[in-house]
């Protein structure tokens, strides 16, 4: 597995990488990898794209077709790959304020849409590459560098969200939770359709450290500690002090290149 991981990786030009000491997104990215070999994807059939953001320099450390965009634009140019080359696995890697903030009118509509794509959302609660402003997903009551009195504004509901929006499938787990992360990725790629994985990742820079939760380890602590399996919550009300981490929806619906290539009667 190290080889065939070592061969999906830029490490003549790209290396060493510029994320923080304790950061999650190195997990992630190693976990992205790890579920595309397991699900035996051949580099030329897998196109990675991402708009601004920490996490949005995933795609320049990985060797294979990558597309490295504007900010807020990684979903319709990664629409744009899937149109012209459907045969591909596409997906999109970026950060809650990239994605949810200026980037959220195209998450709707791709939702909408149902294309196919994989989005995986690292969601550390704040714009952590700009210095740890408040983010679409940052909890109410805490602390970041643009709400110094702490945030009054409640967060978005991401799984009601995209739910509401059309996707077909929605996952959440934490950088924590390592194999589930993986299997949660792979699973995401394998659906039909438009496919929302969200990670709650530590950004100990910023967050971490202003809200007083600790460096990347106690961050990794903290989601252990506040993470709940959806399988144990059977007919029972998400609890809003935790993190709910599985597959919170799933459904089936006609894919967009399908509707497309009908309307056109091909």
């Amino acid at each position: 597995m190290k080889e065939e991981v070592i061969n999906y990786l830029r490490l003549d030009d790209r290396f060493p990488h510029i994320l923080c000491p304790g950061c999650g997104i190195g997990t992630i990215a190693n976990q992205l990898v790890r579920a595309l070999i397991d699900l035996k994807l051949a580099k030329e059939k897998v196109c990675i794209v991402s708009g601004i953001g920490c996490s949005s320099r995933v795609p320049g450390y990985l060797d294979c077709d990558t597309f490295h965009t504007l900010h807020g634009r990684a979903i319709p140019c990664a629409i744009g790959v899937k149109m012209a080359r459907p045969e591909m696995k596409v997906i999109v890697i970026g950060g809650d304020g990239d994605i949810l903030a200026i980037g959220l009118s195209h998450f709707i509509h791709a939702a909408r849409r149902n294309i196919d794509l994989t989005v995986i959302i690292v969601n550390n609660f704040n714009y952590g590459m700009t210095g740890g402003q408040v983010s679409p997903t940052t909890p109410r009551g805490f602390l970041t560098l643009t709400t110094p009195y702490r945030n009054p504004e409640r967060e978005f509901e991401l799984a009601e969200l995209s739910k509401a929006a059309g996707c077909v499938f929605f996952a959440r787990t934490t950088t924590y939770h390592v194999r589930h992360l993986r299997e949660m990725i792979k699973r995401g790629i394998e659906k039909k359709g438009f496919a929302v994985i969200e990670v709650i990742s530590q950004c100990p820079t910023f967050f971490g450290r202003v809200n007083r939760i600790g460096d990347g380890v106690e961050m990794l602590k903290y989601f252990k500690e506040k993470s709940v399996d959806v399988k144990s919550l059977s007919g029972k009300e998400f609890p809003r002090d935790k993190i709910v981490i599985g597959v919170l929806y799933e459904t089936e619906s006609e894919e967009f290149l399908s509707a497309y290539k009908e309307t056109l009667g091909r």
